[in-house]
């Protein structure tokens, strides 16, 4: 069953590239549109990178923003379709590479190092200490990690608060949708647990409020490399 939602998940990013790519363009998803995307960015620029690996890059938004205030990002991404619409609205201290979480460890040396990583709502498979274990290998000295994910407290809505698969429909998100994505939904404890078993240390947690309801939307972590 894991393997059949890890190839639901590749497989959704593949076929619903052009409707992300819209939704994400044309601005439709509210809580990135009032909170969440300013928080990454804002975060990101608060310090200072000179590098930028933007780990599930998606369309590229991210890596565009950062290359507007003149930082050299790099994205990456599994979704072939998502590299090719990043690549064409293309920005000349941005550059994007297929690459899965996987292959990250084996293109190291070809991706270089970096002062500040970023996966935005891009850890949602179970399996996630190698992918966190991996961009140790990417990190420069003194970097730091900036994670962003849906809040624990929020998202598991009517559920039982415990680590599991769930589901997201796109509901909302514009026409053209056409596969449903797993995703991986983990407790605040189970997140903090992970990153600490895979070798990261939390500088601080933010938790982005959405402006009407000031509930939380999002979970902001900045990490740097364990050194023990």
């Amino acid at each position: 069953m894991q393997r059949d939602h890890r190839e639901q998940l590749n497989l959704s990013w593949q076929a619903n590239a052009d409707a992300w790519t819209a939704a994400v363009r044309e601005q439709r998803i509210e809580s990135r549109r009032l909170v969440t995307d300013t928080a990454i960015l804002q975060a990101v620029l608060a310090l200072a990178p000179s590098r930028v690996l933007d780990v599930g890059c998606g369309e590229g938004w991210l890596c565009r923003g950062l290359a507007a205030r003149g930082i050299e990002s790099v994205g990456v991404d599994a979704s072939q379709p998502l590299i090719e619409v990043a690549r064409a609205a293309d920005s000349p201290r941005a550059r994007y590479r297929v690459c899965g979480y996987a292959e990250l460890a084996s293109q190291a040396a070809q991706l270089g190092r970096f002062d500040v990583l970023v996966c935005n709502f891009a850890l949602l498979d179970e399996p996630l200490a190698p992918i966190l274990q991996a961009l140790h290998q990417v990190l420069a000295p003194g970097g730091r990690l900036l994670i962003q994910t849906v809040h624990p407290w929020r998202a598991c809505n009517d559920a039982a608060y415990r680590d599991g698969w769930r589901v997201e429909t796109f509901a909302g998100f514009g026409e053209g949708f056409a596969e449903p994505m797993p995703w991986f939904f983990r407790t605040l404890e189970s997140w903090l647990g992970l990153l600490g078993e895979s070798g990261w240390r939390l500088q601080w947690l933010q938790e982005p409020l959405h402006p009407e309801s000031e509930q939380p939307v999002s979970l902001l972590l900045l990490l740097s490399a364990d050194a023990r």
